[in-house]
């Protein structure tokens, strides 16, 4: 199966310049935007950090379409995380102890 590669569209890259260039474009919206021009033909993912960032501004109901744009490419270019290896057959238990039971006086 061949891996898919994403990459920053044109159409987000010019997005991403617009957030840049704009002085009311909060600090979450440029890294967002500053990692999709990074990521501009070639493969490099988005960080944890900035995909933290990215989902902020989703949540911000102030941005504006192209921060919102710039953020879900970020999250969509972010590194997956890998899946915990499957975990190895249970040892068998040994049977529990009895307790002894207890003594009449």
């Amino acid at each position: 199966m061949a891996k898919k590669s994403e990459s920053t569209s044109g159409k987000v890259a010019s997005a991403a310049a617009k957030v840049m260039k704009d002085p009311k474009a909060s600090k979450e919206a440029k890294s967002a935007a500053a990692s999709a021009l990074t990521q501009k033909g070639s493969d490099e993912k988005t960080s944890a950090a900035v995909a933290t960032k990215a989902s902020k501004v989703l949540r911000d109901k102030s941005a504006s379409a192209a921060e919102k744009t710039v953020a879900a490419s970020a999250l969509t270019q972010k590194t997956k995380a890998k899946a915990a290896p499957a975990a190895a057959a249970p040892a068998a238990k040994a049977p529990a102890a009895k307790k002894a039971p207890a003594k009449k006086k």
